[in-house]
């Protein structure tokens, strides 16, 4: 026990959180507590006050406790967001925003060492403070997000990118995908435990992050890297039959077709490639009849719910981002789609979004991402307009 609780300990951020979430934070104190760590303990009390950092007050003066808090990915996609928009590439608020992102990358090595301990660290975790668990898929976007701007300092900005790429490629799986944190997490034994009944607890490579990782590198000119070619395979061959692919992060379908085909055109795929016509199908068979797209969260566990739910902004724009990239503009599936987002945006510019459309743990634990129902309309509609943006050539 004297080892676990130092495990514990040794995890614990510097803002007195574990994992940069609060669950970890409250088993956390929960197990310190029972092995008589008592609660002035100064472990004890740096982890009591960090939940309050995810507290929500509200008009009554109750409040609730936020799961976790996603700073990152809602930077980088809201740079990739105004980017795709028209905003200019030096425009001051994008400036900043790799500022900050470039101040939030991770230059230590964590967890994921222990599968790959001869690979130098460059990575962003989804979180304020998370250095032990950097994740894959955020690196991935963040990439992205820094090659839309036109920062001053260029040199910082490439030196944070190639680290960054290099660390996500020494993270590969050995089937060629990637998954979210770790490489290679795939025993179902923890599955087994006893306590281990809230949800997904490893992390098996998912065509989402895949395609991420994919898209990254075709837009940093390795798209015929042997390593880019092995996840687009492994992706080929997890398209589902009906044409769609499972989204792990988000909901369901609808969020992995979207993830995968830009990534597939960006890699050099032609828009009449069987998978990628098979997906565009898919697409225009589940759309609903005022235009949009929405999947249910029953869908994780029921199938005939797969691709079928009330239509929400993020997943609108999510089916609109795939049948862009592949070639769909004039397409009448795109012009009923771009026609419910004009007619469902509100007066100050924001769209409505009561249903959790993100992911924690699939079915288990879902995430309403406030800035979903802003961010993806706009990269939609931007690349509606103003055209998909161009990766780099190979060299």
């Amino acid at each position: 026990m004297n080892v676990a609780a130092r495990w514990i300990v040794e995890r614990q951020e510097n803002d007195g959180c574990w994992g940069g979430i609060q669950p970890p934070a409250v088993y956390s104190v929960i197990a310190l507590h029972l092995l008589g760590y008592d609660l002035q303990h100064p472990v004890m009390r740096a982890g009591l006050e960090s939940l309050d950092r995810f507290a929500v007050w509200r008009e009554d003066g109750s409040r609730m406790i936020e799961a976790c808090q996603s700073p990152v990915w809602d930077t980088c996609l809201a740079t990739i967001a105004l980017a795709d928009a028209g905003l200019a590439p030096d425009h001051p608020a994008l400036v900043r925003a790799v500022d900050w992102m470039l101040d939030e990358e991770i230059t230590r090595t964590g967890d994921w060492a222990v599968r790959r301990p001869g690979l130098p660290p460059g990575g962003w975790a989804f979180e304020f403070h998370n250095d032990n668990y950097p994740d894959i898929d955020d690196t991935a976007e963040v990439l992205l997000a820094l090659r839309r701007v036109k920062h001053p300092d260029p040199a910082r900005v490439e030196a944070a990118i190639a680290r960054g790429a290099r660390w996500t490629l020494g993270m590969q799986s050995r089937n060629g995908a990637w998954g979210a944190f770790d490489a290679d997490n795939t025993s179902a034994f923890p599955n087994r435990l006893p306590f281990c009944d809230f949800g997904e607890v490893i992390d098996p490579p998912s065509a989402d992050v895949t395609a991420h990782v994919v898209e990254m590198l075709a837009y940093e000119g390795m798209a015929q890297d042997p390593r880019a070619r092995r996840g687009i395979e492994w992706l080929l061959a997890e398209q589902e039959p009906h044409g769609a692919w499972f989204g792990r992060w988000g909901v369901n379908h609808v969020y992995g077709t979207g993830s995968v085909l830009p990534a597939l055109v960006a890699a050099g795929l032609p828009a009449s490639h069987p998978a990628i016509r098979r997906a565009v199908d898919w697409l225009g068979s589940v759309q609903n009849e005022d235009g949009g797209w929405g999947e249910d969260l029953r869908s994780y566990h029921e199938k005939r719910w797969i691709g079928r739910g009330t239509s929400t902004a993020s997943q609108t724009a999510w089916a609109l981002i795939a049948l862009l990239a592949a070639g769909e503009r004039d397409s009448e599936p795109v012009r009923r789609g771009v026609a419910w987002l004009a007619e469902t945006q509100r007066e100050d510019g924001s769209w409505d979004e009561p249903h959790f459309t993100g992911t924690g743990f699939p079915w288990d634990f879902s995430i309403n991402y406030h800035l979903y129902r802003q961010v993806f309309p706009l990269t939609a509609l931007g690349r509606y307009v103003y055209g998909e943006p161009a990766p780099r050539k190979e060299g």
